[in-house]
């Protein structure tokens, strides 16, 4: 900020300089996302970074259910979205009632999106005072009270961050290798599946130079301390030299 000099007026109107910071939010970050976590049809979204959490998708045939569902989708948008309990944010919920679109197509829009919830209300679910609620990270639909909406909601928002968190997870470990392998049993992972592999390396930027020749691959990471293996690697995967560090090799795509 004094490099540059830039200042603002604080509260009692002199001028201070700014503390900068970056959270490092970049393209990679989304295209990170969308990889862990999208599937066949689409995005899929952690509930606490979606702008939208729950999206609602009222169902008419006639002028008067239309109005009728659609009254009911916005007086739960604003109840939720007024509503706060001292653990939890207030739910982001979006009211889909556009005119000409039917509800399959809805669906479809917002599952391409990743939204985590949708709740689908129609004429019958008005007359039992309860919607049908789909999940998107697993499809799973249930009947819902409309009453128990404000009290549920945040629960089963959790449970999605919390499922999603363990997929992910489990899918980056199915895809390491943590136990010490030879340089040509690399060469075929990284003409196969791939993976993030952990292998002392002697420190020669030469000798990963040559391994980006041979096999695309290049050092990902040297890991901090919290994060390497338990026993250290004693030797170079490559040339069988003392290992000056642990790194994480795999391709970039």
């Amino acid at each position: 900020a004094k490099a540059f000099d830039l200042t603002f007026q604080n509260e009692q109107g002199q001028q201070d300089y700014a503390w900068n910071t970056s959270w490092g939010v970049s393209t990679r970050m989304i295209g990170g996302l969308v990889m862990t976590h999208g599937d066949d049809s689409g995005l899929r979204l952690p509930p606490r970074l979606t702008p939208i959490q729950m999206v609602i998708v009222p169902i008419w045939k006639t002028d008067e259910e239309r109005a009728a569902t659609i009254e009911v989708a916005k007086r739960i948008a604003e109840e939720l979205g007024s509503y706060k309990r001292p653990d939890h944010e207030r739910i982001r919920v979006h009211v889909d009632d556009r005119i000409g679109i039917k509800p399959g197509a809805k669906y479809y829009h917002w599952e391409l999106r990743g939204i985590p919830l949708r709740l689908e209300i129609g004429p019958r679910d008005l007359a039992a005072n309860s919607g049908m609620l789909a999940r998107r990270d697993t499809r799973e639909k249930r009947s819902i009270s409309l009453d128990a909406l404000r009290t549920e909601l945040p629960a089963i928002l959790d449970t999605i961050q919390a499922d999603m968190l363990a997929a992910a997870r489990a899918r980056l470990e199915a895809n390491t290798i943590r136990e010490r392998i030879s340089y040509d049993r690399f060469k075929e992972v990284m003409d196969g599946p791939g993976a993030f592999v952990y292998a002392g390396w002697n420190g020669d930027p030469a000798v990963e130079a040559r391994v980006k020749e041979e096999t695309k691959a290049t050092i990902r990471v040297i890991p901090d301390a919290e994060f390497r293996s338990s026993e250290a690697p004693t030797t170079c995967m490559v040339t069988g030299e003392p290992a000056k560090y642990e790194v994480v090799w795999a391709r970039s795509y």
